[in-house]
Formats: structure tokens, sequence, C-alpha cells
């Protein structure tokens, strides 16, 4: 295992010999064996630990351990302790998000203050492989089944030729101390139902699957490629930039090429767009429609004169979009809503987390929209009988501004059905008489 990482270092080269090298070491079994083989391969290395202080006595633990193993080998180890829970309310950002952001700002300010040129990170192969499924169904193109990157500008990632099997086995093999984070083993998250429910029973399937979808994986990634290159010198000639919005031209794109795929790759790359978005816009495109708004995280697109405007999202603008409930998802913000209509004798329990949505169907009328919030809205909370102002509600729930400003509500008509992931209306939960059932899950990875 030591060989194989060197060899992977230096084929790739990842790192050299006169490289300091900063290690992000949670605690965990991937991590602690990465320290471990650098410390072997002879690196010049010290450690970085986050504790987000969100997992109380687990949290200590791990930093405890990581310092104390670090010592062992006799390397300098630095640690952070993050208000996350205060950022998130500051920001209004995720927990994965606001932790994502936390912990990189602080690897820069470590390799700038203490002259580390590296930062590598513990992903391996089989975490390639998932992020492979997460993007296969969240439908991000081509792009999204390349995996994890081995380098992202000086991140690198030295752990991708090993499976999660053979790391826990060199662990074993070389009693080599970690801890368990819990949280791997919850399904509340997307990645870990793949993880612990569909690649187990893949790989009973093909057996040597991981080494299969690598294989598949690097394929992708070199077709990736060679379109990325294609797609900067289409956008050369097809994209121009006026008064702050782009323009792409669909006329200037080479009758030959297939135009939907080629709108998708610059509209995904440069502005975030997601696949069901583009499809819907390049129907939009073909058809000759004007005036619809299509959405990303932070852009809106829409067709004028045959071609398609980019600009930034203003302020005011309510993101709205007709929801159709024959379809199996939709786009929220940055989220997904994963949309499924059911029979009440399929729903075994009407207590559901706030992510999900259980409404009766005959009370909808379609179609539904789904838009920010805005000032006035009322609806009845489940649970209450009169109505509520959405502000007042999201005030009781103490939500930061950033939080509020990112709030959807989901309409049936000019009803507020559901608060986006905090509260259905009263009129709309699943009663004794209730048959069809809307089930709506905001989608949590």
């Amino acid at each position: 295992m030591t060989y194989r990482f060197r060899e992977y270092i230096e084929e790739h080269q990842l790192a050299t010999a006169d490289n300091r090298i900063l290690l992000t070491v949670s605690g965990g079994v991937d991590s602690m064996v990465m320290m471990h083989l650098f410390v072997e391969a002879g690196y010049n290395v010290g450690v970085a630990h986050c504790n987000f202080q969100l997992r109380g006595t687990e949290a200590e633990e791990d930093e405890v351990l990581v310092a104390k193993q670090a010592a062992t080998l006799g390397i300098p180890c630095y640690n952070r302790r993050f208000d996350t829970k205060g950022e998130m309310a500051i920001t209004g950002e995720s927990v994965q998000i606001a932790a994502r952001r936390l912990r990189y700002g602080w690897f820069a300010e470590l390799c700038l203050d203490e002259g580390y040129d590296t930062i590598a990170v513990a992903h391996h192969a089989d975490d390639s492989i998932e992020t492979f499924f997460i993007n296969l169904l969240r439908g991000t193109g081509l792009k999204g089944l390349t995996g994890i990157s081995m380098t992202n500008g000086r991140i690198i990632r030295p752990l991708l030729f090993a499976t999660r099997h053979e790391i826990n086995d060199y662990a074993k093999a070389h009693k080599i101390p970690f801890r368990e984070d819990s949280s791997n083993r919850s399904t509340k998250y997307l990645r870990n139902k793949i993880r612990l429910g569909i690649v187990p029973r893949l790989r009973e399937i093909v057996p040597s699957f991981t080494q299969t979808m690598g294989s598949n994986i690097d394929r992708l990634t070199d077709a990736q490629n060679f379109i990325n290159h294609a797609i900067g010198k289409i956008a050369a000639e097809a994209v121009e930039h006026y008064g702050g919005e782009d323009i792409i031209d669909p006329s200037k794109i080479d009758r030959g090429f297939p135009l939907g795929f080629v709108i998708y790759e610059l509209l995904s790359q440069n502005y975030g767009f997601k696949g069901d978005v583009v499809d819907n816009l390049c129907e939009a495109l073909r058809v000759g429609a004007t005036g619809k708004r299509f959405y990303s995280r932070d852009r809106v697109a829409y067709i004028d004169r045959g071609r398609i405007i980019i600009s930034h999202i203003a302020t005011d603008d309510e993101c709205e979009v007709e929801v159709d409930l024959a379809k199996s998802k939709i786009y929220c913000g940055n989220s997904v809503l994963y949309i499924e209509r059911t029979d009440i004798d399929n729903i075994g329990s009407l207590f559901q987390p706030d992510n999900v949505a259980l409404l009766d169907a005959d009370t909808l009328t379609e179609p539904l929209t789904l838009r920010r919030w805005r000032e006035g809205d009322r609806f009845t909370p489940l649970g209450m009988t009169g109505e509520k102002k959405v502000s007042d509600f999201l005030i009781d729930a103490k939500m930061s501004m950033a939080e509020k400003g990112r709030q959807f509500v989901l309409c049936s008509g000019d009803k507020i059905v559901w608060l986006v992931g905090q509260r259905i209306d009263e009129r709309h939960k699943i009663t004794s008489s209730t048959e069809n059932v809307i089930r709506i899950a905001k989608e949590i990875i």
C-alpha cells in the first residue's frame, strides 16, 4: 500500500519531496491512514483538524485522537473549533455548505501562515463512485459522472487509487487508531443511502464493481476533458457579453453539433443550470416561446428573438416556476424536490421530517407554482386553526435574514400549501377521507 501510495503521487505529480503538505485529518479511518502513509513515505507534512462542535462528546474525542496520533508520529498539528451553527444562522447555509466553507477557508489561512504548498484530502475510490451516483440521480450530465478529481487548485486527493476495503485492511494491519462518525450510519443523507443501500447490492451482482466503475470514470473523465476543450472554442464564437448579460446565439453553433447538448454544456459549465431546466429551456427555444424564465442558483435565463439571455438573479426576483406534478423532480433554489403520487395505503406514517410534505392530492389545484415567499404571504401551519403570516412564522423559527431570503413556498392557485422544508398548510394535510397523496421530499445531501 505504501509503494502504491508513493507511486500514485509521483505518477500524477501530486506532490514532490520539497513540498510541505497539509493533511486534513478528521479522525476517521480514511484520513488517519492517509496521515500514516504520508509519514511512512517520508513527506514533509502537518495535520489540520476541524471541530465543528456539532456532535458533542464525539467531536471532542475525535480532536483528542488526532492530536495524540500526530504527536506520536512527530508532526505538527493544528486544530480549529468552529461555531458552525452560528455561521449557519448568519448565512442561511446548510450544515454541509457552511462546514465546507469554514474548513477550506481555514486551510487556506494555514497554508499562507505556515508555508504549506498543498492540501491533501482523504477521498478514496468508493467516495468517487458514490459521487458518480449522486450526480447521475441529480441529472448533472457527463461532467458529474467523472467522480472526484485528483486535484483542484492546491488540493490533492492521493487516496483515489484505494478502495474503502483496502484502507480498512491497512488500518487493521498497522494498528492505526481511528474513530467512526455515527452520522455515517444515518440514511438521512443521499450519499449514505447510496453507500449503504445501492452500492452493496451492485457489488453482489458485480464483484469487481469498484474496479469496473473506476475504469468507467477514467474514460468519462477523458471524454469530458475533450468536451471542455471543444465547448471553450464554441463559446468564443457563440457567446457575447453585453451590459452585464451573456447572450448565447444558437445560429453561431455548427449545425453538425447536437444543439441541445452544446447548450447544456454551455449553461451547466458556466452558469450552474441543471439538466431538466436546460431541457425545458431548449424546448422553449425549439418552439419559439418567449417570456418564460429559467433559473439556476444565481442566474436566470430567458429566450429573446431566438437567443438565450443570461443574467444574475435580481434581489426582487421571486424565481417563480410552474410545477408539473407529472414529473419526478423540480429545482428549488439550489435544492431538488422529489415528487411522488401515491395511494394513501402506501403511506406508512403521517409523521414525517420537515423536509417531507404529505399532501392530500384532491385538495390541490394544478398547476402548482414554486416561488420565494413575499411579504404579506399567509398560510395556516399544520396543527393550527388560524392563518399566520409567513414572516411571523420565520421569525418564530429564528431564521436568519439569509435563510429567509432563500425560503420558498409551494402554492396551489394563490394559496400556500407548503412552506418548503418547514410546515405544510393545515388545509392540505392527509385526513381519514384522503385517498390520493402527493409526497414531496426536499433533498438533503
